[in-house]
């Protein structure tokens, strides 16, 4: 029971950050719950990071399903569509990937990745559209065990005409219905998940509920590039001294 309240503690906190908590959690997945699949129960525990979304910003999910905010709407809509044809594509592939020692090379590439585009400076600006299909585009490839949902979208969303806080707000509420879905379709592969693993879905939300307004107040005060860049090298380290062994 601890080591899932272990790893839901573990998405609860890297769930905000551009370091990729499904890389990370996969990782500790890996060693302390060998019952699952290690990308499929990183996949999971959104579910409770995502609880933790709908609850800190009820009154955004209020206006979009009231259709008050009719233009965040849409643009949720259209990233979503493309988030779940791009992420479906690509999960057959990396769920068996993270099934052997590769995963500490995705993993360590994908936050190499991560640490490029978070300390990307804006260069161009996007329509409406235009950044709706990049963005969904961006999240959809963060199936991949390593690559930072937060990081690419936040990247994607730096490209837009938004001010750095409501980047941070567009990416976290659009997490939710790509989340909502890929949660449902695990649950509907391996129930199991949802009976065994509960503690690590409660963990995850009390923890990423009681972070993420710590996080949005900080983020802009704390070079998240850095500890991404050490993390990335980290994991490229460990993959050769397993192929090594």
């Amino acid at each position: 029971m601890w080591t899932y309240v272990l790893l839901g503690a573990i998405q609860g906190v890297f769930e905000w950050i551009p370091i990729s908590s499904e890389g990370i959690v996969a990782l500790f997945s890996r060693f302390l719950a060998k019952d699952f699949n290690p990308v499929d129960l990183a996949l999971f525990l959104h579910l409770g990071t995502l609880l933790a979304v709908l609850v800190y910003f009820w009154r955004d999910w209020l206006s979009i399903l009231t259709l008050k905010n009719k233009s965040l709407l849409s643009f949720l809509a259209l990233s979503t569509t493309f988030s779940l044809i791009v992420g479906y594509l690509l999960y057959q592939t990396v769920s068996s990937l993270a099934l052997g020692n590769a995963l500490l090379l995705v993993t360590g590439l994908g936050l190499l990745l991560t640490a490029y585009l978070s300390g990307h400076k804006r260069v161009f600006s996007l329509t409406q559209t235009g950044s709706a299909v990049l963005i969904g585009f961006l999240q959809g490839l963060s199936v991949v065990p390593g690559l930072s949902r937060s990081g690419v979208t936040i990247f994607g969303l730096s490209l837009t005409k938004r001010d750095p806080r409501d980047v941070l707000r567009v990416s976290y509420l659009m997490s939710a219905p790509v989340v909502l879905v890929s949660g449902a379709y695990l649950f509907s592969n391996n129930s199991a998940l949802a009976f065994e693993a509960w503690p690590a879905l409660a963990s995850s939300f009390i923890v990423g509920l009681a972070t993420l307004k710590f996080i949005l107040k900080s983020i802009e005060r704390v070079n998240f590039t850095r500890f991404a860049f050490i993390f990335g090298l980290l994991c490229l380290l460990g993959a050769l001294i397993t192929y090594l062994i």
